[in-house]
């Protein structure tokens, strides 16, 4: 029994010393989470989120008064341009147009007796010109037989009399045939008025037929059968039929946050998300971008606001989408995160590595350090520390100014101070805050040497 208690002794002594050894083996040491700097590709992307839009949609509005009667479409049906969708009652403007056409059809047909009495004019002036002709060569022969004394002077007045009459009968059937044709024009001039009127009636008429201006989706139909509609200013109560939308060219509009909006461009390509549809991510590309500030409260243009108050802003930003789905509709709320800057195999270190270190405070005492911070101004650098052996073998964290270019979600570019594979310390984060260059450092083992990943 004795011997059993000496050696548990023992045993206890040796596991004493032990603890002992390793206790103060690691005092002195900071414990730190370590990654290994790889080579990957990053992109800087900027989100906003909005509707769905089409680029062209038009209002169908009433262009005449009166009771809806037809309704041929609903909303979601898609119709092609040219089509009827709807119609208002239009008695009388098709009793005006019917009025009108007959009108017309009756002086076509008096434009044709005209035309009749022109060429009947026209058959009495030539005939009236033949008996002149033969007038002329009795008048003739009669002036010579009168000079040879032959002809009596009874006979030669009679020729010449008749003479005389053919003479006018030829300028009155010219003169009757100069009437026909000023007939002939003055209907036809009518008719052109008639037509004109028929045109206008015919406009009246169609103002109660609405047609689709373009292929496209009815988003929107307020009114219902029987409800009698107005002309009015657009998007008045009770003067638009319905709404139509053109989804070929889709848009995601968005709103950026005003300390993103410098970075996104023309172009730039973007992926879009519809809350309606999970899973899905239409790709598209930035076709606008707005130049007004928009009060994130209120969505109004902070030109167009009375109010001083000082607020978040966004800017709105339009991404038309490659490849629209027809599953998409108007209004869907959306997401889109546009790609401002990407790079292809750059050097990539994790945000949260960096901190930013006073070189000057590196060999001052406590009371320097204080009496610097509260006399002088501080020069701050951004960097990383970096593990480094000692001489002795030993882990130290070494402070390496860096320079960065894009950021990532999760890791930002470095420009220079790092090379390819170099192991940096990444947290824990109040330990990185209060790490001094040249301290000691022990990789916690609770969370493994990574590597970073690629960012997106």
């Amino acid at each position: 029994m004795k011997k059993i208690i000496l050696i548990s002794l023992a045993v206890l002594v040796a596991a004493g010393l032990v603890t002992f050894m390793v206790l103060k083996q690691q005092s002195g040491y900071t414990k730190v989470y370590a990654a290994s700097l790889t080579r990957e590709d990053l992109s800087t992307i900027v989100s906003g989120t909005g509707q769905i839009k089409p680029t062209n949609y038009v209002n169908v509005g009433a262009t005449a008064m009166g009771r809806v009667t037809h309704l041929y479409v609903k909303e979601g049906d898609k119709v092609k341009k040219g089509e009827v969708v709807a119609t208002i009652e239009n008695v009388q403007q098709e009793a005006t147009v019917n009025g009108q056409e007959a009108a017309i059809s009756a002086a076509g047909t008096d434009i044709m007796s005209y035309i009749a009495a022109e060429k009947t004019a026209q058959a009495n002036v030539e005939h009236a010109q033949a008996d002149l002709e033969q007038k002329k060569l009795d008048w003739d022969r009669a002036q010579a037989l009168y000079k040879d004394g032959i002809l009596a002077k009874q006979d030669f007045d009679a020729k010449k009399a008749a003479y005389d009459l053919d003479v006018a009968n030829v300028a009155q059937a010219v003169a009757q045939l100069n009437q026909a044709k000023a007939n002939t024009d003055s209907a036809r001039g009518h008719m052109k008025t008639q037509v004109a009127t028929l045109q206008a009636n015919k406009d009246m008429l169609n103002r109660t037929i609405s047609v689709a201006p373009f292929d496209g989706v009815v988003t929107n139909e307020p009114i219902r059968e029987g409800e009698t509609v107005v002309e009015g200013i657009q998007d008045s109560e009770g003067s638009t039929l319905m709404t139509i939308a053109d989804m070929s060219v889709v848009t995601a509009e968005v709103k950026v946050d005003e300390t993103d909006i410098v970075n996104v461009q023309l172009g730039q390509p973007a992926e879009v998300t519809v809350d309606a549809l999970p899973n899905k991510v239409f790709k598209g590309h930035v076709t606008l971008v707005g130049d007004q500030a928009l009060l994130r409260s209120t969505g109004v243009a902070t030109s167009q606001s009375t109010s001083g108050t000082e607020e978040a802003k966004d800017f709105k930003v339009v991404v038309t989408l490659d490849n629209p789905s027809d599953e998409l509709r108007p209004g869907l709320s959306c997401t889109a995160k546009i790609t401002t800057a990407h790079k292809n195999n750059v050097l990539g270190l994790p945000i949260q590595a960096l901190t930013m270190h006073d070189p000057a405070t590196d060999n001052a005492k406590p009371g320097d350090v204080q009496a610097s911070s509260t006399n002088a101004k501080t020069n701050p650098v951004q960097g990383v520390f970096v593990v480094q052996k000692d001489a002795h073998g030993k882990l130290r964290a070494t402070f390496v100014p860096v320079t960065t270019g894009i950021t990532g979600s999760t890791d930002i570019e470095v420009l220079s101070g790092l090379n390819n594979g170099e192991e940096i310390v990444t947290g824990p984060y109040k330990t990185l805050r209060d790490l001094k260059p040249g301290a000691l450092i022990k990789r916690d083992k609770s969370a493994p040497i990574v590597t970073t990943s690629s960012s997106s």
